[in-house]
Order: C-alpha cells, then sequence, then structure tokens
C-alpha cells in the first residue's frame, strides 16, 4: 500500500502539471482581453502601461507561464484582476459558503438513498420498488436549473414561504444587538430551498446505484450459500449482501464530496448563493486569470485527492483487492 500510495502521489504531481499548463492556455486563448476590465478607458497611456507592467500583462506568453509556474509552487496565487484583495483569501472566503450548501446536501442525499437503494433492490419487482425507482429517475434526469427555477418560483415567489435568493438577511447581520442565535436562524431560513432542491436531485443517483449494485450482490455465491445455513432475511440482506454492495458507493460518494467543494455554477448562481461556484462565473466572464485558475487548480487538487482516497478505502473495505 505504501509503494502504491507513493507511485499514486508520483502521477497526481504529473496530472496537476498538465492540468496547470492547460488551465494557463484555455484562458489566454479566450476571447477578450483581462486589461479592459480593470483598466478606465479614461486613463493616460502611461497609467495603463503601470497597470498592464504590475499585473505582468505587458510580458510575453511563455515568460507570464514561467512566473505563473513558479507562484504555484510556492503557493503565491497572485491578487485578483477584479477584487482588490488576494485571490487565495477569496477562495477560503467563498468555500464554506459551498461546504455548507453542497457537502450537507450530498450527505442527506447519501443517507437517503443508499437505504433506499437496498430496500427496493431486495423488494425487487414490487409495486413500491418500481414507484420509487420511477419516482428517482425523474429527479435523476431533471434539467437542474429548471427544477430550481420552478421551485423559487413556487415557495418563495407564489408562497413566500423562501427567500427568493441569497444567503442571508443583510438587516440582520448588520444589527449589532441581534445575537448569535437569530443571525444562525436566518442561514438557516436561507439555506432550506437550495438544500431541499439539491438533495431531491442527488439522492437519486446514490439510490439507483446502490440499487444496481445491491442486485448483482444477490446473484453472487455466497448469498446462497448463506441462505442455504439458515440466516434471517435482514442478516443476509444488511451484513452479507449491502456491505459488499457499498464497494461503488463508496468511490462515488468520496468522489461527490470532492466535487462538492467546487460547489454548482448553475445552482449557486440560480439561487445567488455565494459560494466558489459563483465565483467561478464572475471570474471567467471578467477574464480575471489569477482567480479563475486558483479556483479550478483548487477543485483538480480535491479530485485528485478523492481518487486516491477511494482506493484505498476499496482496498481497505475489501481484502480481495491489493496493490
Amino acid at each position: 500500500m505504501g509503494k502504491f500510495i507513493i507511485k499514486r502521489l508520483g502521477q497526481i504531481i504529473i496530472t496537476l502539471f498538465i492540468i496547470m499548463t492547460l488551465l494557463f492556455i484555455l484562458f489566454r486563448v479566450m476571447p477578450g482581453d483581462p486589461a479592459a476590465m480593470i483598466l478606465d478607458p479614461k486613463m493616460p497611456p502611461e497609467a495603463k502601461a503601470i497597470i498592464r507592467s504590475q499585473f505582468g500583462l505587458d510580458k510575453p506568453l511563455i515568460v507570464q507561464y514561467g512566473y505563473y509556474l513558479k507562484n504555484v509552487c510556492t503557493l503565491n496565487f497572485g491578487h485578483s484582476f477584479y477584487y482588490p484583495e488576494p485571490v487565495f483569501d477569496l477562495v477560503m472566503e467563498k468555500l464554506p459558503n459551498t461546504i455548507l450548501l453542497f457537502t450537507t446536501a450530498v450527505i442527506l442525499s447519501y443517507m437517503i438513498g443508499l437505504p433506499l437503494g437496498k430496500y427496493i433492490a431486495w423488494r425487487r419487482g414490487s409495486r413500491m420498488e418500481i414507484g420509487i425507482t420511477v419516482f428517482g429517475l425523474f429527479f435523476y434526469t431533471i434539467f437542474i436549473p429548471w427544477f430550481g427555477l420552478i421551485m423559487i418560483w413556487i415557495f418563495s415567489y407564489k408562497l413566500g414561504w423562501f427567500p427568493l435568493a441569497g444567503m442571508l438577511t443583510p438587516e440582520v447581520w448588520t444589527d449589532k444587538t441581534i445575537g448569535i442565535l437569530p443571525k444562525i436562524v436566518d442561514v438557516v431560513y436561507h439555506l432550506c430551498l437550495p438544500l431541499g432542491v439539491l438533495t431531491l436531485l442527488f439522492f437519486a443517483g446514490s439510490m439507483l446505484l446502490m440499487r444496481n449494485s445491491m442486485l448483482e450482490t444477490l446473484r453472487e455465491d455466497y448469498i446462497v450459500t448463506v441462505r442455504a445455513k439458515g440466516l434471517d432475511e435482514k442478516t443476509i440482506r444488511d451484513r452479507h449482501a449491502a456491505r459488499n454492495a457499498m464497494l461503488p458507493v463508496v468511490t462515488t460518494l468520496t468522489l461527490s464530496l470532492a466535487f462538492s467543494i467546487n460547489g454548482g455554477v448553475l445552482t449557486e448562481k440560480i439561487f445567488s448563493w455565494p459560494g466558489i461556484g459563483k465565483l467561478l462565473i464572475e471570474s471567467v466572464l471578467s477574464h480575471d486569470y489569477p482567480l479563475a485558475q486558483t479556483a479550478f487548480l483548487f477543485l483538480a487538487v480535491v479530485v485528485l485527492l478523492a481518487n486516491l482516497i477511494a482506493d484505498c478505502l476499496y482496498a481497505y473495505l475489501d481484502p480481495r483487492i491489493r496493490y
């Protein structure tokens, strides 16, 4: 296992270098000039030249690429073109908001989806299994932005049960006389609708995956053996079938948690949730190279490490797997 981890870490470093290079190239070939977003047309040419020089936009691409690699290796991600603060601070500021919404949604969806998937696989062919499967397929295939807008229109605009957008009420958080508990309640109130929408959309995938994995496991010879030993159905289902069916689910859960850190670009935009996904859209539209590159690179690192963790968990959960 130690040799495997060292080998995979080497592969991760090479993959990250390739990703960094592709990110640098892709953002430079995009149409538009990033300097146009930070320069005032009324500025004199001398002032424009000074600003271009400060951000390194006046240098050849190969020189910019060298500075970019050096900065990343020294964990110096630079300053945003669009926001007047360091890129790392911006990402860390938005990260807790994304984790609060998406990681919570992923965990809730798996808590709902895994037991349901196990149950309907055990009751295969019943009306309950057909009904829950159709219900899950509906949410698994639905267009996320459309569904989000419909939920906002029904529960926020028509019924007025939840706020239309945002993560908090400014009046509550700017009032110093209000304690911390009402502020937490305010965040939870804004969280309810987007969290409910995401949980409904995410649970179907985990449920269907668990169902299919469980059905394959139930066909294994050792299930026939434990039935022949006279074990009760609940023990066969939970201790023998479900535990082995969890292996592919572990991978998807690990990767889902990794991708949840990046948030959902469209979802955060629809609900005006101030997370990394919304930040990514703004950085790309404003040609904010340092911010966009850092956000995508951060996602790449998390996903690559999540793959490594999933491989290690596989070997831990299944003694038959050795590296």
